[in-house]
């Protein structure tokens, strides 16, 4: 019997895969978002970013920079427009983190920058929801509400329309957000008490944004909630749930603890929204249960504490349905096998480094491997690579250094759930960051003509992958636009992976056609041998109780050729993602 990814050692060559000329099989996308105007062939001459100094990563100009958003996307955007913004500002944010040399305000400059190279939409101010923005979204950063347009000011919690705007009734507020400064009353799920700004030093005024929230009850107009919450991953940080719509029905002042006057304003949520805030809550609630009160709850742990966290199994579709998946074992990814055995293959440890180093020195063998960097920032992927190189077990760096952050098992606390059309799935307890590491793949390594028809848990790394663009543009940290790092995957051999038998929770991941989660081959040393695994990845900021669901790929050539010239393919099985940009069939 073959051992779990035993099975990935160079006895066969891609000869199986998809020929290459049909396009890399996972690759970032050849998209018109952040590429320049031009080639390296064009006679023009690329320019690069102008910060304000030569100490900055401001960047105040990029002729050559096409940031891909139309001037109509910028004022009214959609969903595609501000998931890219999103992700585009997050990858800029990492960046930066990274570089060591800069010593600038990080936030500050990321916002600066996305704004300044027209990297933003919805920038026209509204009453209403915000296109491309939906109930539940969460955002870990303020500056990531402006550049979305769900909240355009970055210092008050009340934004308004003003004359200037084009309100031509007065003042009208658009949006508030709550985040801990004054004495509001959020624990409601359906109301919120707000309190207007000011009244520290002295009585709060019936102007600016408390002037817009009074004018906005009498008018009746919808005002956006933005509710602010503790980061359960980072204490003393902040992260922000729009949770709808909602009118103002009441106002009066009282006597702030200060001991000067506040205004007081009672909003209501509009009926028949999303869930937001009330998601937020339940996954607090249900990620501390340790009895069987729950509502469908089948199983506390489905792994029986193969993993730090437990797993619940839940029914929540038919309480009275108990059943659980069958012919299958729980296995986790830290005592599961995964070598790959190379002939003459000499060791690259970093044995420079100490025991009491967190590998973040520029000479250590594994940071070199890796291009210079680091891969990770605060355990959070910067960029998408061909390969990540992470510290194996004959580097005497510790346990916690900051290059092993697929080898230590599960840290998210997720739970199995029944789908309504796809069996079962997986989604998260906590909210996620973009970057973050969910899980590794875990499964019996198989050659493909072995793979059972009936076989719908295998990963198959030659299919043919919808490509998409995560990392960050160079023009928008003021690099130069050539220095982009590429995110086609590079492996030596081809790795079909079957999860049937025996996995983690990756098994239970369903497939989509626009994924929150992708896929990322790390390498690592184990007893002096190169270990490859697929480790999966948060791919933008995921809300409590959203689905983790990653790009399946197709296998299937069809004679139809696409637009760019290149062969469609299709997949075996039918998709029942719901995305707007469904495919209708994947695998």
């Amino acid at each position: 019997m073959v051992s779990s990814l035993q099975a990935i050692v160079p006895y066969e060559t891609n000869k199986d895969s998809i020929a290459a000329a049909d396009g890399p099989s996972s690759g970032a996308i050849k998209r018109k978002r952040g590429r320049p105007r031009g080639s390296k062939n064009s006679k023009m001459a690329i320019q690069k970013p102008k910060p304000y100094d030569s100490n900055s990563k401001v960047v105040t100009s990029c002729p050559s920079f096409d940031s891909g958003i139309s001037e109509a996307e910028r004022e009214t955007g959609n969903k595609e427009v501000a998931d890219s913004v999103m992700m585009r500002f997050d990858a800029v944010r990492r960046r930066l983190c990274q570089l060591k040399c800069f010593k600038g305000p990080l936030l500050p400059t990321a916002l600066a920058n996305c704004k300044n190279l027209g990297v933003r939409t919805n920038a026209k101010k509204r009453i209403g929801s915000i296109p491309g923005v939906n109930v539940g979204d969460i955002f870990y950063y303020w500056g990531e509400m402006c550049l979305v347009g769900l909240h355009m000011l970055m210092v008050a919690g009340i934004d308004y329309l003003t004359i200037k705007d084009g309100a031509t009734e007065g003042s009208l507020a658009t949006s508030v957000v709550t985040s801990g400064r004054y004495d509001d009353e959020t624990e409601d799920t359906q109301t919120l008490i707000y309190t207007g700004h000011g009244g520290k030093t002295s009585d709060q005024e019936l102007q600016g944004g408390n002037s817009a929230l009074k004018k906005s009850k009498l008018k009746g107009n919808e005002v956006r909630v933005i509710r602010g919450e503790e980061d359960p991953n980072n204490k003393g940080r902040k992260i922000y749930i729009y949770d709808g719509l909602y009118i103002v029905s009441d106002s009066w002042a009282v006597k702030g603890k200060s001991g000067f006057k506040e205004f007081k304003f009672k909003l209501l949520r509009k009926p028949d929204q999303p869930a937001g805030y009330a998601n937020w809550k339940s996954s607090k609630s249900w990620s501390k249960c340790t009895d069987n009160s729950r509502k469908g709850l089948i199983l506390q742990d489905l792994s029986y504490g193969a993993e730090t966290l437990p797993v619940p199994l839940v029914n929540e579709f038919d309480e009275n349905d108990k059943e659980m998946p069958q012919d299958f074992s729980y296995v986790n990814s830290s005592t599961c096998p995964s070598m790959t055995i190379v002939q003459n293959y000499q060791s690259t440890a970093c044995i420079d480094c100490h025991q009491v180093q967190l590998c973040e020195d520029p000479t250590c063998i594994c940071v070199q491997r890796n291009g210079g960097d680091l891969p990770y920032h605060n355990r959070i992927l910067v960029c998408r690579k061909p390969m990540v190189y992470e510290c194996g077990d004959m580097c005497p760096c510790p346990p916690d250094c900051h290059n092993r952050v697929t080898q230590t098992g599960l840290k998210i606390r997720v739970e199995v759930f029944k789908t309504e059309k796809c069996g079962w799935g997986l989604r998260s307890l906590e909210p996620i960051r973009a970057g973050t590491f969910i899980c590794q793949l875990v499964g019996m390594a198989k050659r493909i003509h072995d793979v059972d028809e009936d076989d719908e848990y295998v990963f198959d790394s030659s299919r043919v992958y919808n490509q998409f663009q995560w990392n960050y543009e160079p023009e928008l940290v003021g690099e130069d636009c050539w220095d982009q790092v590429p995110e086609a995957y590079k492996l030596r051999w081809r790795m079909v992976v079957s999860s049937k038998a025996y996995g983690n929770v990756s098994r239970f991941m369903n497939h989509s056609c626009s994924p929150n989660v992708m896929w990322q081959p790390v390498e690592f040393e184990d007893s002096r041998q190169p270990c490859v695994r697929i480790a999966f990845f948060a791919m933008k900021h995921i809300p409590p109780l959203t689905e983790l669901r990653y790009d399946y790929g197709m296998s299937c050539r069809t004679e139809e050729v696409g637009e760019d010239g290149k062969t469609i393919f299709k997949g075996k099985k039918i998709c029942h993602c719901g995305s707007v940009k469904c495919q209708g069939s994947f695998g």
